[in-house]
């Protein structure tokens, strides 16, 4: 069960209610937002009914939920999730236009960087052979977007980066979907008040990622962006695909926004404008690629 509190719930509050759920012998796990609290019941809860709790100073409704995540879903709150940043809002109508900062597009809504990118092959050459070199090209980055009004999303691959990212004024920390079950990261990320990117990877389905989601939430973090990068195809060539199936199912059962990456999934048979008005007929929110122009989606489509 999820308990929402009114804006203006007192500490009090929010302790009555808590001792009320462990009276009936549950745990309460208190999720502080920026705007309002959450507290999830965890037990049986068919020892009261919601309307006990309701009658409560300072709740706003509760709601029972059978899914695993609770305050990310479409139960606990109806309306999509709006995140803003310098200006661009995920979620909030208009498909943002994210793109590469190599490309160098002028017309971009948000710029993503990837600094901290390492090959897979051992003896592949890198332009930035070390942590500084990497954090260097990221403040470059980050301080010419800014100073075109521009945010900036940095994808992270270790915990320890989060730290540099966030010196470096990063707006939104991008989580790549190998980062998926490191709950370590996600309890990091969970603590900050900084939007964040959280990848399905490529081998899980849509109710996983929505759990990982939810371990950021439980944190006090629901300034949450999902994202997809691709998951596993049948085709030995093109080994990844983009997941429409995914990004539709997660924005009927959740009120986060979601983003598609699809820098590396496009080839031959799939170049990346279809795969950009795939994940625009999907719904996505925003589209993450390195194409030089922006897509127009024609009537014939």
């Amino acid at each position: 069960m999820i308990i929402v509190m009114q804006k203006q719930a007192s500490p009090e509050s929010v302790t009555r209610v808590v001792a009320f759920i462990r009276s009936k012998g549950l745990q309460g796990h208190v999720s502080r937002g920026e705007e309002r609290t959450i507290i999830g019941a965890v037990g049986d809860e068919r020892v009261f009914h919601p309307n006990e709790l309701e009658s409560l100073p300072g709740v706003e409704r509760a709601i029972r939920v059978l899914n695993e995540w609770r305050i990310i879903s479409r139960e606990s709150q109806a309306d999509n999730t709006v995140i803003t940043v310098r200006g661009a809002s995920f979620g909030g109508g208009k498909r943002l236009d994210i793109v590469a900062a190599d490309v160098g597009r002028q017309d971009a809504d948000v710029v993503f960087a990837d600094p901290f990118y390492m090959p897979a092959r051992p003896y592949a050459v890198t332009e930035h052979s070390n942590e500084k070199n990497h954090i260097r090209a990221m403040q470059a980055v980050v301080a010419d977007a800014h100073e075109r009004g521009k945010p900036v999303m940095v994808r992270i691959r270790d915990v320890r980066q989060i730290e540099s990212a966030l010196a470096s004024e990063a707006d939104v920390l991008y989580l790549g979907g190998e980062l998926m079950s490191n709950r370590t990261l996600q309890d990091e990320v969970g603590r900050l008040n900084t939007p964040v990117v959280l990848c399905k990877d490529k081998h899980h389905r849509a109710d996983e990622w929505l759990v990982a989601a939810e371990h950021i939430a439980l944190r006090g973090n629901h300034h949450i962006i999902l994202g997809e990068a691709g998951t596993l195809s049948f085709e030995p060539d093109h080994p990844y695909r983009l997941d429409v199936d995914a990004i539709v199912r997660v924005r009927k059962i959740s009120h986060l926004p979601v983003i598609a990456n699809i820098t590396r999934l496009w080839h031959g048979d799939m170049p990346q404008e279809v795969l950009y008005r795939l994940a625009e007929a999907a719904g996505a929110d925003g589209i993450v690629s390195s194409l030089a122009a922006r897509p127009v989606m024609r009537l014939a489509d």
